[in-house]
Order: structure tokens, then C-alpha cells, then sequence
């Protein structure tokens, strides 16, 4: 059991206790924000989200036991045997008490996240498989997966709640991890889910058209970016990408030390695409070659992130990083490529933004000859951004010889709702070549079997995903078992 009066002298500076009824000095067992996970003598945090107000559920979790009750807003039922602090932030309460709680991991352990639209997976993933190659146990943090040393589990989001993610830094440091490699969403960082982390280091990769459902608008979605860099200690590295306009925004206010990447622009770090071949790339790396396992500009860049990551750690000499990043693979779902029985080559990528979508059909349009046709099967999530949905079919026609416009993950829209709003982005010189499937199945069918030999199909939208979510049900769905199976 933990003291709650140990946990705030330790913690006290960082949150602001506007009042406190009942005694402090009392033991307790689990912190919680789940009233349904809520047990005998645990503290309850009742925080306020976009769905639920965990203010409503204070009466339930006393019910259930709750030794203390931690709320921005003090219930009239305040039963003499439970202790109340009324807080300003309740989010950033929780995050203080859980880094205090799994006794600050990040102390312990060197966290570098990712953050940006696209790229976050792939660099954070190959970054924890090249930190292994140098024998180094460490975690990950992911939108695929959640990895401490060796034990993988699937995960739930990008980045899960903060107690969560203290948990798991608190079992990599039991393991003996020396680093964790985590991507940093937009949304975790306005919830506070990453606040009273220390982090040794972040990367910035890009910023393009995403969330603006939730943010309202592009600058609330910059500025939430920026919040992991304005909140990283001196002795860090800020690592940014000088390509995209939004790299320097990211620094402006940090105390890190600053450091960029870059391809077309000046740079600390550069690299120089020098051939681009259907098996990889080669790209010069501070005057050095090296030959790359991946596709496109855009894996450049990561790739280069990647590199200048692992040299800012300090643990090893940079040739030894380029000679083992050579020999790294794709991340699943990330510009996967399949060739199938047909003839056809298939590419399962994850893109689920304008951008990350035009770079992956541009990056295919590169290296296609005349005579390979691209067919692109692709579809937009319900609940989410509306307003990137017609400009991914515009994009999907303008670099597709056919396209297929399905379900992706509906959510609770009507699939047929979505679809609309897609359709609306056909250019018109482009009327000719795209259809509607709805059913993901069927749509991933018909572009292989109308695939010829040499011609290129891109499933886009899901990705890593095994599940399509349907009016509150995941139902299993893999974009990878349905090709190999067509």
C-alpha cells in the first residue's frame, strides 16, 4: 500500500490543492479513473472527459469503497470516512500522483518520444529494434504494440492513460530496460497523459491535415504538438524535421538542446537520396552510403530521424547505427509489400491522412513502369475528420488507374454517409475510374482479381489493424489476410 500523504509532499509543487477534507495521513491500494475498476481503499480520480464527467460517478465508487475522492468539483455527499481534495486540473493530478505512485520511472529509464502526423510508428518501432541490435534491453510504446523487453502486447491507442504508461515503464525498469521509445499522440498530450514524464529526448516529424475534429482547427493541433517540446528539461534533446515548415515552431520555446534532420533543407542532420530502387533505397548520410530496406522520400526521412536519435543517445559511434540500419525491415503495415499468386504486388499501408496517402501513392507512381497499372482500395474512419475525406479520393484518383472507394473503420457513421463525403472529391476527369464497394471485403476482393501481373495494389486506411470497428464492435478484420487469401 502506498501513503497519500508521502505521495503529495513529494508532488505538492507541481499541482495546486484548492481544498482538502478529511485527514491526508491514510494508506491506500490502487489509483483509479475507471469507476468500474474502483476497489476497497483505492483513490478515485474523477476526471472529465469528451464523453463521460467522472464527477457523476462519485456516489457509485464511494459505494464500492474508495478511501479518497480527487475532483476539480466537490460533491454535496461527502461521507466523513472519505478523504476529498478538490483540485484545479484533476488530469494533471493523476499524472503527478501516477509518476509518483510507480516512483518516477522516467528517473530511471531514458523515454525518448515521437511525435507529428506521420512517421511516429515507424520511427519509435525502429528505434526500439535498432536499440536491441546494440544489446540494450528496452520498451515500447506504440499505436501497434506495447513491447517491455521481450513481452509483447497488442495496444489499445496510440498512447494509452498515464497510468498505464507509468505501469509499463515501471515493469521495463523491473526487467532492466534502458530505454523506452514511445509515440506521443496530439490528444495525450492535451489530456496531460504524458505530463510528469521526463523525457530524455523528442522527434518531431511532420504536421499535416488530422484531428482537426477533435482540435478545431490546424493551429490548436500545432500547438499541441508543441507541448511536448515547451515542457522538455535542459538536459534533453528537442529533434526536429527541418523539411516541414512546422520544425522550428517546435522549437521555439523548448530548453532542450535543438538539433534538426532534414533532406532538402540545411540541417544538423542530413541525408541524400542517391538511387531508388523497388527493393530499397541508398541514400549519403553525413558523407557515408547506406542502403536502406525501405520506400520513398517520406521512409528517408524516418530512417534519417531514426539515425540521428540513436547518435544523440551517445551510445554508440555513428557508423556502427548506419551499418545496423541497414539491415532493419518495414514495421508491419507500413508500405508492406506482397506479391501475390496472381502476379500482382500488393501494399498494405497504414495512410490514413491526405499526406500520408499522397506520399505513399507518389512514392508508387516513382517506381511503377508505364505498363503496371495502380489500383487503390481505400476508405476514411467514421467519427473522426470529415473534412479530409473528399481530398483523400481526390488524391486516390489522381495517382490511381483505378479506385475503390470502401468502408474503413465506420464507427457509429453509416458507411454509406462516409462514402458520400468521399465520392464528393472525384475530380471530374477521374469519374471513369473509381467505384463504390462497401464492404471492405469485397472491395479488397475485386482489386485482385481485376490485378494483372506487375500491376501494384495499395489497401490504405488500416494498416497493423486486425479489426474493422462497427457501431461500437471490433470485429476481427486483417487487410493483409483478406489479400493473401483473395
Amino acid at each position: 500500500m502506498k501513503n497519500l500523504k508521502k505521495i503529495l509532499k513529494n508532488i505538492i509543487s507541481e499541482i495546486r490543492i484548492d481544498k482538502i477534507i478529511g485527514s491526508i495521513d491514510l494508506d491506500f491500494n490502487e489509483l483509479q479513473f475507471d469507476s468500474r475498476k474502483v476497489g476497497a481503499k483505492d483513490i478515485f480520480f474523477a476526471l472529465k472527459g469528451t464523453q463521460t464527467d467522472g464527477h457523476e460517478f462519485i456516489d457509485s465508487v464511494i459505494e464500492q469503497g474508495a478511501a479518497a475522492i480527487i475532483c476539480s468539483e466537490l460533491p454535496s455527499n461527502q461521507p466523513s470516512d472519505v478523504v476529498f481534495l478538490k483540485v484545479e486540473n484533476t488530469a494533471k493530478a493523476l499524472a503527478f500522483f501516477a509518476a509518483e505512485y510507480y516512483e518516477q520511472p522516467t528517473k530511471k529509464i531514458k523515454l525518448v518520444g515521437v511525435t507529428g502526423t506521420n512517421g511516429k510508428t515507424t520511427i519509435a518501432t525502429l528505434l526500439y529494434n535498432l536499440t536491441r541490435k546494440f544489446n540494450y534491453k528496452c520498451g515500447l510504446i506504440s499505436t501497434i504494440n506495447y513491447i517491455v523487453h521481450e513481452k509483447e502486447t497488442d495496444s489499445s491507442h496510440t498512447t494509452p492513460d498515464v497510468l498505464t504508461i507509468n505501469k509499463l515503464l515501471s515493469e521495463m525498469i523491473h526487467e532492466g530496460c534502458k530505454y523506452c521509445f514511445m509515440e506521443v499522440s496530439s490528444h495525450a498530450l492535451v489530456q496531460e497523459r504524458v505530463t510528469g514524464l521526463d523525457f530524455a529526448g523528442a522527434i518531431f516529424t511532420n504536421l499535416t491535415h488530422d484531428h482537426l475534429d477533435y482540435h478545431t482547427d490546424f493551429a490548436h493541433y500545432r500547438d499541441a504538438k508543441k507541448l511536448l517540446f515547451d515542457n522538455l528539461k535542459g538536459k534533453a534533446f528537442a529533434l526536429v524535421n527541418s523539411d516541414d515548415k512546422n520544425g522550428k515552431f517546435m522549437l521555439q520555446n523548448t530548453k532542450a538542446n535543438k538539433y534538426t534532420f532534414g533532406l532538402t533543407s540545411f540541417s544538423n542532420f542530413k541525408a541524400k537520396i542517391l538511387e531508388k530502387r523497388i527493393d530499397g533505397t541508398l541514400l549519403e548520410i553525413e558523407n557515408l552510403e547506406v542502403w536502406i530496406q525501405f520506400l520513398g522520400d517520406f521512409n528517408a526521412s524516418n530512417l534519417l530521424a531514426v539515425y540521428a536519435a540513436a547518435t544523440l543517445l551517445g551510445e554508440v559511434p555513428k557508423e556502427q547505427v548506419l551499418r545496423e540500419i541497414s539491415s532493419l525491415t518495414p514495421v508491419r503495415g507500413r508500405f508492406e509489400t506482397l506479391k501475390l499468386k496472381n502476379g500482382s504486388v500488393a501494399i498494405i499501408d497504414y495512410a490514413h491522412t491526405p499526406d500520408a496517402l499522397e506520399n505513399v501513392l507518389q512514392t508508387i507512381d516513382k517506381l511503377r513502369t508505364s505498363q503496371q497499372n495502380v489500383i487503390t482500395v481505400v476508405g476514411a474512419g467514421g467519427n473522426r475528420d470529415k473534412t479530409k475525406r473528399p481530398i483523400m479520393a481526390r488524391i486516390a484518383g489522381q495517382y490511381s488507374n483505378k479506385v475503390i472507394l470502401t468502408s474503413d473503420n465506420p464507427r457509429n457513421e453509416e458507411p454509406s454517409a462516409i462514402l458520400s463525403d468521399m465520392e464528393t472529391g472525384i475530380l471530374y476527369e477521374h469519374k471513369n475510374k473509381y467505384s463504390i464497394i462497401e464492404n471492405r471485403r469485397e472491395a479488397i476482393e475485386t482489386a485482385v482479381f481485376m490485378a494483372k501481373a506487375n500491376d501494384i495494389i495499395l489497401v490504405a486506411g488500416k494498416g497493423h489493424e486486425t479489426y474493422q470497428e462497427i457501431k461500437g464492435i471490433r470485429h476481427h478484420f486483417d487487410d493483409k489476410e483478406i489479400v493473401l487469401n483473395s
